[in-house]
């Protein structure tokens, strides 16, 4: 399955669970990357590349295939990602819970659940709620390859190939141009389709909280 449509690729600058989540049989983006929230259409793939910050340039964390875009108050209510709702004494793929928002059409405010976005005490952080909803989409996937910790390294002729550069931001790429990523990642690791197979790179900091504002884990 190469790509029909668009291939968005970025640098995952921290690896939590949580941007990405690919627990509970979905691999999602709820957070952060709005606009590419915003962009990404059924079909589309967005591929998270390893950055310097996780000692992992060259390494792909995770790549999925976009199979539905919700709102974020469809993917709220919906019985299937209830499990994807935070839980922060819980175990830490249920402190990464990413299914956090809902906007109250009653009193025009958003609300953000007690989260890795939120601030110690669970109460809103406004600079993560303005980052994340401004876009008001989800992407989900069933089509999708988490490697985490064990991301592998990409072949260097590939990413020469497509002209990829480990920056800031986000790329995309079409018609058939990262055609040669999708099919290394197809076709070495189709056994793994749908599979975590390891633990995210930060996953031993599931309980700390991050703010957009410095861009700090604490």
């Amino acid at each position: 399955m190469l790509a029909d449509g668009k291939v968005y690729v970025y640098v995952v600058d921290r690896d939590f669970g949580f941007a990405p989540n690919p627990f509970h049989g979905y691999c999602t983006l709820a957070t952060c990357k709005p606009i590419i929230r915003k962009q990404a259409q059924l079909g589309d793939w967005v591929i998270g590349m390893g950055g310097a910050r996780l000692k992992a340039t060259g390494r792909c964390v995770f790549a999925m295939r976009v199979s539905e875009k919700l709102t974020f108050n469809d993917y709220w209510l919906s019985s299937r990602f209830f499990d994807k709702r935070p839980v922060r004494n819980g175990s830490q793929r249920m402190m990464v819970g990413d299914n956090i928002y809902h906007f109250n059409a009653r009193t025009k405010k958003w609300y953000q659940a007690d989260s890795h976005h939120s601030k110690a005490d669970g109460s809103i952080n406004l600079d993560n709620l303005t980052n994340d909803t401004n876009s008001n989409n989800v992407l989900i996937s069933r089509h999708f390859f988490y490697f985490g910790s064990e991301a592998p390294v990409v072949p260097r002729h590939i990413l020469i190939g497509i002209g990829y550069k480990n920056a800031r931001g986000y790329r995309v790429f079409k018609d058939g141009e990262a055609d040669s990523l999708i099919n290394w990642v197809q076709s070495t690791f189709i056994g793994s389709l749908n599979q975590v197979l390891a633990d995210p790179f930060n996953f031993d900091m599931s309980h700390k909280r991050y703010s957009a504002s410095d861009n700090k884990v604490t």
